[in-house]
């Protein structure tokens, strides 16, 4: 691997988790998408689960190659996961994107940026179990967003509170530092050659998902769950 390869600007899929109708997710989305699109070192490839077909009862032992997903995610150098708290825990989508897929994480980070009325502190620390059972790192630092609905201004906008944008970036610092070290092991490793390969075959023809912020005004009671 040449230095080149190690100062490369880092693949950085983003999964929205939801896919409630309404959803926070949208203008929690759109605001993560911004402040993102402001970091130099990453190119970022949003990933919508709610615009993912992903059924269940097609899922395979050990990954599945019919997902429309698996080659964005194998071309990622780490992961940032975007995800309510339903119920004390993460949403079913979110472990069935998990389940239907497994080398695409292996040996990445991935860091969260959760919601919910406790922030979404009980879905991080359950996905802290799940994600190194796919041989993946999760990140010390994370975003978590209470009641992120007190926080939409008229026209449905997230206007983050103060701290937020901060601990944001703070978390992407520390992604880049074990996505940098991790990409380095990867192709130190043969399994890293299929790395590369996904890689070249996703910037050759990808198709980004990007999130559509839906107006909110008073958020209803479906609408702080999403």
């Amino acid at each position: 691997m040449t230095d080149d390869n190690l100062e490369a600007r880092l693949r950085i899929a983003v999964v929205i988790g939801s896919v409630r109708t309404p959803r926070l997710a949208d203008p929690l989305a759109a605001w993560l998408e911004q402040e993102l699109a402001a970091v130099d070192w990453a190119e970022l490839d949003m990933i919508d689960l709610a615009s993912v077909p992903l059924p269940m009862h097609e899922m395979r032992p050990g990954g599945a190659a019919a997902s429309p997903i698996a080659g964005r995610l194998a071309a990622a150098d780490g992961f940032v996961l975007l995800t309510p708290e339903y119920n004390h825990s993460f949403p079913a989508s979110v472990k069935n994107m998990i389940d239907w897929h497994l080398e695409e994480w292996a040996y990445k980070p991935v860091a969260f940026v959760a919601y919910g009325g406790s922030g979404g502190i009980r879905a991080v620390e359950q996905l802290r179990t799940v994600f190194p059972e796919l041989r993946a790192a999760t990140v010390r630092e994370s975003v978590l967003l209470p009641m992120p609905w007190n926080h939409l201004d008229t026209a449905g906008r997230f206007r983050p509170p103060p701290g937020t944008t901060e601990a944001l970036h703070a978390t992407m610092n520390e992604l880049a530092t074990w996505a940098r070290a991790l990409r380095s092991a990867r192709f130190a490793h043969p399994a890293g050659r299929r790395d590369q390969r996904h890689r070249a075959e996703a910037t050759g023809a990808r198709t980004t998902i990007r999130t559509t912020m839906k107006p909110v005004g008073a958020a209803t009671t479906s609408e702080r769950a999403g």
